[in-house]
């Protein structure tokens, strides 16, 4: 049990951190963006080259990858995102556009990177005992660094005037650009940090797992659910979704055969949506 507990917090902790990047982005913009598991994916790879090929200090290279991931963030809400919304009558070209990004990324990513597993040395080393459970080192550094970031964005979001404005944009887009806000800025903003924060779970998780140029695409299907669980756009809803998640995983794991876990979860996940398709933090529509 201790085991399981332990597991499932640490999973929990980053899978909370996903949900959080896609849920910031749904929020302010109303886009679904496919590639969020193909940002997270080539995080993973920014600190494969950084810090297991070039030997780069571990924590330089992961701020290089949230700086890179904002960076695409910003080109793909800037000239993609922003001109298909200002054009287009119906939501789901977003939709088509954002799972052609995913496709993008993810084809650029087989030519550039091939379909080789990568992973890199443990940053550190050494297990702890807690509870009666064991607690890896590695492990313990990536649930106290995301923990650390999850902090650092409630905090950004509910303390800062642009985390204010970003609040603003998600409840009321009309209302807060007749507050003088720029709009077009605050949506750059959000997609860069949600982008960022999908790079910083790929550089965190290549620690534990390792990467390849289709694992995005599994990694966008666990945070739609957790988002789903939680409730689309609520920021507790995706922490939330996060450890219900990540504890449903460490309990599947360690008493249920093989791939029966997400056969149980999607099972699951499909009769508490006709119950409740709004999500356990969701509001409702209409």
């Amino acid at each position: 049990m201790s085991q399981m507990i332990i597991n499932g917090m640490v999973l929990g902790m980053i899978y909370a951190l996903i949900a959080l990047g896609l849920t910031l982005i749904f929020s302010i913009m109303n886009v679904v963006n496919f590639a969020h598991g193909q940002m997270y994916m080539l995080g993973g790879f920014v600190v494969y080259y950084l810090y297991g090929v070039y030997q780069w200090n571990y924590f330089l290279a992961l701020m290089v990858a949230a700086l890179a991931l904002a960076v695409i963030g910003i080109i793909f809400e800037k000239f993609f995102f922003r001109r298909v919304m200002r054009l287009a009558k119906r939501e789901e070209n977003t939709m088509l556009l954002a799972m052609g990004t995913a496709l993008l990324l993810e084809n650029l990513a087989l030519f550039s990177f091939g379909e080789k597993q990568r992973g890199v040395p443990p940053v550190v080393t050494g297990v702890y005992e807690v509870g009666g459970g064991y607690l890896p080192a590695g492990r313990a550094l990536v649930f106290f660094v995301a923990l650390f970031l999850v902090i650092g964005l409630l905090l950004f979001v509910q303390y800062t005037r642009p985390g204010r404005a970003m609040r603003a944009l998600a409840q009321d887009k009309e209302a807060t650009y007749l507050q003088g806000v720029d709009i077009n800025q605050v949506s750059a903003l959000g997609f860069a940090i949600g982008a960022a924060l999908a790079g910083l779970a790929g550089g965190l998780l290549i620690t534990i797992f390792a990467i390849n140029a289709g694992s995005g695409t599994a990694v966008s299907t666990k945070a739609f659910t957790m988002i789903m669980i939680g409730g689309a756009g609520v920021v507790s809803g995706a922490i939330l979704g996060g450890f219900v998640l990540g504890f449903c995983e460490a309990i599947g794991y360690e008493t249920l055969p093989g791939s029966t876990t997400y056969l149980i979860i999607f099972i699951a996940l499909i009769l508490f949506l006709i119950v409740r398709p709004q999500g356990i933090m969701g509001r409702p529509q209409g």
